[in-house]
């Protein structure tokens, strides 16, 4: 696996069309700074650019996923710096993961409570660990969530549910996570990367890259569309696949029982996106 260079607080390793994004704090719980945030955008942005890259892992360092936003500093250190900058942003973190043209499968190693939660909420799929707590703090820390968590949480386990957890700032356990409809797998957090990887290996080995993309970046945008919309767009993309390669590769393939050999990219076969 290539490491490659230049990241603080994060360590990025590429092999085999996955990314493996790690977050660097182990001594500190993994807690996010704004060093970290610069080095996951500028790690998403170079994902989404490389072709090599299929899909993206998104995990943490040691038994801790993410403590959260660094408060080491306590009380009114903690935010002030960033309330009084004109380039502060509760986004945390530019693009989103769900901007990223590759599958973002949160590999969530331990605990994530905070931002470290709000964080894996931009994922497209997530693995929990069963041992581990989860949950959206910050009113008990005189803030307010973040991460634009009131968009993506509400997505995933309906308004009433998010409620629940945003208003609260209780933590959950693996076990409520899984029946709130949180992750797309619960497994002992010794299992957590192995089964994300493995997921992600299956994405690499068996799917058009570009069918992926479009699939992905469209049902992102479902929540904001009418059926209509839903159903125009798809028409569209789908005239765009089927007069190319893949779209007769993937049917020989399947027919002669070997592998899918594609050979459509992002960098050249990505659509105009319809309005």
């Amino acid at each position: 696996m290539t490491r490659e260079p230049g990241y603080e607080d994060l360590r990025v390793e590429i092999r085999d069309g996955i990314a493996l994004l790690t977050l660097d704090r182990p001594d500190h719980g993994n807690a996010f700074t704004g060093a970290m945030g610069r080095s996951l955008g500028r790690a998403y942005r170079e994902c989404d650019r490389r072709d090599d890259v299929r899909v993206v892992v998104l995990t943490g360092a040691g038994r801790i996923f993410s403590s959260g936003a660094d408060v080491e500093a306590g009380g009114a250190a903690t935010f002030a710096s960033q309330e009084e900058s004109r380039s502060f942003s509760a986004a945390a973190v530019d693009p989103p993961a769900w901007e990223v043209r590759k599958p973002v499968i949160a590999a969530v190693n331990g605990s994530a409570v905070g931002l470290g939660f709000t964080l894996i909420l931009q994922a497209d799929l997530r693995v929990l660990a069963r041992e581990g707590k989860y949950g959206v703090l910050q009113v008990a820390r005189g803030v307010m969530p973040d991460a634009y968590s009131h968009w993506t949480l509400p997505r995933l386990v309906g308004t009433e549910r998010a409620a629940d957890l945003m208003l609260t700032g209780r933590k959950i356990g693996g076990d409520e996570a899984e029946r709130m409809g949180l992750a797309s797998r619960v497994v002992p957090a010794s299992d957590v990367l192995p089964t994300a990887l493995e997921i992600a290996r299956g994405i690499v080995e068996s799917t058009a890259p570009v069918s992926v993309a479009v699939s992905k970046k469209l049902l992102w945008e479902s929540s904001a569309l009418s059926w209509v919309d839903v159903g125009r767009k798809e028409t569209a993309l789908h005239v765009h696949l089927m007069s190319r390669p893949d779209a007769v590769e993937g049917p020989v393939a399947f027919l002669e029982r070997r592998k899918p050999r594609w050979t459509m990219t992002l960098t050249e076969d990505w659509p105009s996106w319809p309005a």
